[in-house]
């Protein structure tokens, strides 16, 4: 099974996840910011941003989160709307600021611009826009995760304008520049670092539809969502937008949407398998955490119905995985080390070259298991 077609059967499986509400799926205060700029005065307008901003906002509080809305706003609104955010950010859960409009690298800083902007020189920047890590600084205080959505890579008229005070220091890239986000917070770029986003012809830029169409899926952890909207984007545009996202965060799994559901009609997210390089050596003394062993299985939509996927973990450090019916995925066996919350695992027959890591952690009957494209949980099997 491709990529591509596992992104499919995720997406579709999460369909059947159930969640009564996705409000009540919020663990905490949630807060968001959602700013959508497109009646800018001083050069010609953009469509989409109010209509993706008022589209996400409505999401978001589906989600659970408090929203303040901000459509064509100037540099006071952005202003006072990032204090007031920031305020309200601290101890929350979560926070989030989503930007649809222009923004800019100017000597080496990102700005997002207000629709009052100006920007005859580039060092008018600080007094007439607000700097990008002052909004990473806003959501920084959280539990959980501090997260930024920029739809805001469009091809900027201010730059082509604009006078440079030194122009071996002032050079202004296409786009935002890259960003270093610390802590729990992460930075969704449209399109990344030096590159543009297409604004679109219909109600929504590309990278806004394809947001709304996964930010809502439940059991979907936060950082394979983005894949998805990656994957997306790159198919409605032919690859000539690349979405990309910027930060590190633990591994500890977060959820916009609940958490995947258990049960044997359920769809926990399915843990893939990644394609990398064989091994150069096997483990001789394999170590496995007991609590992992067993039989687990989860429930993963195919073309022809559900098919089932079961995991048999032994003492000895090895493990069978097999489907049913067979023909969804490809059996397999190998060697798999478990302890303190990591794991690793090699395939050894039926799968040349397969192997995977990430973290682990036991829940009762569910091992909800974090790999290299996201989390999935695994049900105890009676088997």
């Amino acid at each position: 099974m491709n990529r591509r077609e596992f992104v499919s059967r995720l997406t579709a499986a999460t369909a059947f996840a159930g969640v009564a509400s996705l409000a009540a799926a919020a663990e905490g205060r949630r807060v968001a910011l959602v700013i959508g700029n497109g009646a800018y005065s001083n050069v010609p307008a953009l469509l989409n941003p109010p209509n993706d901003a008022s589209d996400i906002a409505a999401a978001l509080k589906r989600l659970g989160f408090t929203v303040s809305l901000a459509a064509n706003a100037g540099f006071d609104e952005m202003r006072r709307g990032l204090i007031a955010l920031g305020r309200d950010a601290a101890g929350a859960d979560m926070a989030a600021v989503y930007f649809a409009g222009h923004g800019m690298e100017i000597n080496g800083e990102n700005w997002l611009i207000p629709v009052d902007a100006e920007l005859k020189r580039d060092t008018d920047a600080a007094n007439e826009a607000i700097n990008l890590q002052s909004v990473m600084l806003q959501v920084s205080n959280t539990t959980s995760l501090g997260l930024v959505i920029l739809d805001a890579c469009r091809n900027n008229p201010f730059a082509a304008r604009m006078n440079r005070s030194i122009a071996t220091r002032a050079a202004t890239m296409s786009g935002l520049g890259r960003i270093e986000p610390v802590g729990n917070v992460l930075v969704a770029y449209a399109a990344r670092d030096g590159t543009t986003a297409l604004d679109g012809d219909a109600r929504n830029s590309p990278f806004a539809a394809a947001l709304l169409r996964n930010i809502e899926l439940p059991g979907v952890e936060v950082t394979f969502m983005f894949r998805n909207v990656r994957d997306d984007v790159m198919e409605a545009t032919r690859n000539a937008q690349q979405p990309f996202v910027y930060g590190s965060l633990s591994r500890q799994a977060i959820y916009l949407a609940g958490r995947p559901t258990a049960g044997a009609d359920g769809a926990p997210n399915p843990l893939p398998a990644v394609a990398l390089p064989a091994p150069q050596h096997t483990p001789t003394s394999p170590t496995i955490d007991p609590a992992l062993v067993g039989t687990w299985e989860i429930m993963v939509p195919s073309g022809r119905g559900q098919s089932r996927w079961i995991w048999q973990i032994m003492g000895d450090g090895t493990y069978r995985f097999h489907a049913e019916p067979q023909r969804s995925a490809r059996p397999h066996e190998g060697t798999i080390t478990a302890a303190n919350g990591h794991w690793t695992l090699h395939a050894l027959r039926g799968l040349s070259g397969y192997s995977d890591g990430g973290a682990y952690e036991i829940r009762n009957a569910l091992a909800v298991i974090t790999g290299k494209l996201g989390t999935g949980a695994w049900k105890r099997s009676a088997e």
